[in-house]
């Protein structure tokens, strides 16, 4: 057992050695509550500072980041040209830049906006307004498609958050010859009307894109490897012969003033491939002015307009009748005294009374005579013949808005609905369908397609009737342009020419309107062997003549005449002595109106 002197011993070592350990660790524990202090000074300050910009200097932040970020900047692609069948240009894309602007980034520097305003012609304090009311936004046009030199000069005032961008705007060289078959785009490059509108998916280019980081002064700082290349679109190739469009446009427009008419239209096509040499449309525009256009004038009357066909639709029903067999070429028709009665209606003649052969028939244009050739046919026929040329059926030539056509089935039409038929009333055609049936007489009854844009290759015709009917035909349509037909202001010198006129009373809401007129001829050149098939048409002329032989006539003699020369036709009657003037004048003076008989439904005029 140990004494006590020995536990007491160990007791006073014991104290000794924890006196001598607490004296050791007093310097760790001060450091620690040191580094503890330091660490939550530093997490007040941290919490200090976010609550600092996070909630009291947040708009700050907001602005700085977006003057640094990344932004992504896009390519426009140039879109297509489109050019005549002789690679002249209609329509082009010029490049040009739009200006825009993150509104708030100019706000805060209010010494540019003045300069800025006066860049762009506007009132300093309308500026400020604009952007104030858009100043939430980071993209806003303030200018749209200007002259590239007149942008770098605005980016020269090196004014925070005004930038450029590329783009393309439109120019149209033909201007208002080749406005309606052309069209024109809106300011965003999408096609409105014409070719520009129907083949907007082929001329629009691919936008590409290029991402970049700018500065706070909207400067591109960086480039990232994320590019896309901007696609240019195609171009679009057009049958249209620009010299033969502006000469048929000059004499349209012409003929249009002349007359007091409130519009006109005119068609030339190929008679072998139905490529459409020219189309115009009165009244015109400009495309390059958008702020000149006036929606009436948009309107393109050789696609989007009906009208009841008249006389002109003769030549049909005769090859029709010669292709049946319901007449022979030899046939004499007894006209009567100028009248012909069927039930309720009474036909009239303007010209003719007694026998007539069918020369005679298209020559005086008898609507007797081909009421009662209609007669003799009877409906069935008639509708199976208009049919086979076309009418009816849309003709799709490539330009938008072609006008739907009536041709009631033959089942509806009865005794009178078949005389009136006969000589163009009680149906509608629009000019593609009329030049594309004159077509198929002028190259040997087969029948074109229609078209405006260029083919690779063409598509089969339709045969309509027999070659011989057809030559038949052509033959006996030289007798209206002859001496004592009614269109002698067609011809052309020294050259064969085959035709029809047509003077059509106009209908609105199923009446026709009394002294209102539409004049029409449709010719073919050379007779023999057509290569043109021209359509004119004047609407509603107003100075006194307003038959087609007077009105319509003459622009197909002038047009046709340019077109030879052009073209390079051959002259089918050399032997015949030209005419007075290259440009005889359009016939303008004013004659007493014919008295329209009282009847249920007047016929056509020749």
């Amino acid at each position: 057992m140990k004494s006590p002197i020995h536990a007491a011993a160990r007791r006073t070592e014991s104290a000794q050695a924890a006196s001598s350990s607490g004296q050791a660790e007093a310097p760790g524990v001060w450091r620690r509550h040191a580094a503890l202090g330091v660490l939550a000074v530093m997490g007040v300050m941290v919490l200090s500072r976010a609550f600092y910009l996070q909630v009291l200097e947040n708009d700050f932040l907001t602005r700085e980041g977006n003057r640094r970020q990344v932004r992504t900047v896009v390519l426009q692609g140039n879109r297509g040209a489109i050019r005549d069948r002789r690679g002249e240009a209609l329509a082009l894309s010029a490049p040009v830049d739009s200006i825009w602007v993150v509104p708030s980034d100019l706000l805060d520097a209010p010494d540019y906006l003045s300069a800025i305003a006066r860049m762009l012609d506007r009132p300093s304090r309308e500026l400020e307004g604009f952007l104030r009311e858009r100043s939430d936004r980071q993209f806003v046009y303030l200018k749209r498609q200007i002259n590239p030199d007149d942008a770098k000069r605005i980016l020269a005032l090196g004014a925070p958050g005004v930038f450029a961008q590329r783009e393309y705007r439109r120019y149209y060289p033909a201007a208002e010859s080749a406005a309606h078959v052309v069209g024109f785009c809106d300011i965003d490059g999408k096609g409105q009307e014409g070719i520009e509108s129907s083949q907007d998916e082929a001329l629009r280019g691919t936008p590409g894109s290029r991402r970049v980081i700018r500065d706070r002064a909207g400067h591109v700082i960086e480039d990232t490897d994320d590019y896309t290349e901007a696609q240019a679109g195609g171009d679009v190739n057009l049958t249209l012969d620009l010299r033969l469009q502006y000469l048929a446009y000059r004499e349209l427009k012409s003929a249009v003033a002349a007359n007091h008419a409130k519009g006109g239209l005119i068609v030339v096509a190929d008679a072998h491939s139905g490529d459409i040499l020219a189309l115009a449309s009165q009244p015109g525009y400009n495309p390059n002015r958008p702020d000149d256009r006036q929606p009436a004038d948009l309107h393109n009357r050789a696609v989007a307009d009906s009208f009841e066909p008249g006389s002109s639709i003769k030549p049909l029903l005769i090859s029709e009748a010669l292709e049946t067999g319901a007449v022979k070429a030899n046939i004499e028709i007894d006209t009567g005294p100028g009248f012909f009665k069927v039930g309720a209606l009474t036909v009239h003649d303007e010209h003719l009374t007694g026998t007539v052969d069918l020369a005679t028939l298209l020559a005086k244009s008898s609507n007797v005579g081909a009421a009662k050739i209609g007669l003799m046919m009877g409906a069935e026929p008639i509708y199976t013949g208009y049919r086979l040329f076309g009418i009816g059926e849309p003709v799709s030539a490539g330009l938008p808005g072609e006008a739907g056509t009536v041709l009631r089935n033959f089942a509806d039409w009865g005794q009178i609905a078949t005389a009136t038929a006969s000589y163009g009333y009680g149906l509608t055609v629009n000019a593609l369908q009329l030049v594309r049936a004159y077509s198929a007489i002028a190259n040997d009854g087969l029948m074109p397609k229609l078209s405006i844009l260029a083919r690779a290759h063409l598509d089969p015709p339709q045969r309509t009737v027999s070659a011989d009917t057809a030559r038949t035909v052509r033959h006996l349509l030289e007798g209206v342009i002859a001496p004592g037909g009614t269109a002698v202001k067609a011809a052309v010198p020294g050259y064969r020419v085959a035709g029809k006129t047509g003077t059509i009373r106009k209908n609105a809401n199923g009446n026709y309107i009394e002294g209102v007129h539409q004049s029409v001829f449709i010719g073919m050149l050379p007779a023999e062997h057509p290569r043109l098939v021209t359509l004119v048409m004047i609407d509603e002329p107003g100075a006194g003549e307003y038959f087609g032989g007077f009105v319509a006539a003459p622009v197909f003699s002038n047009v046709m005449q340019g077109a030879a020369r052009l073209l390079q036709i051959q002259p089918d009657n050399p032997l015949q002595l030209p005419l007075p003037s290259t440009r005889p004048k359009l016939q303008t003076a004013s004659v007493a109106a014919v008295a329209a008989p009282g009847s249920v439904l007047v016929g056509a005029h020749p």
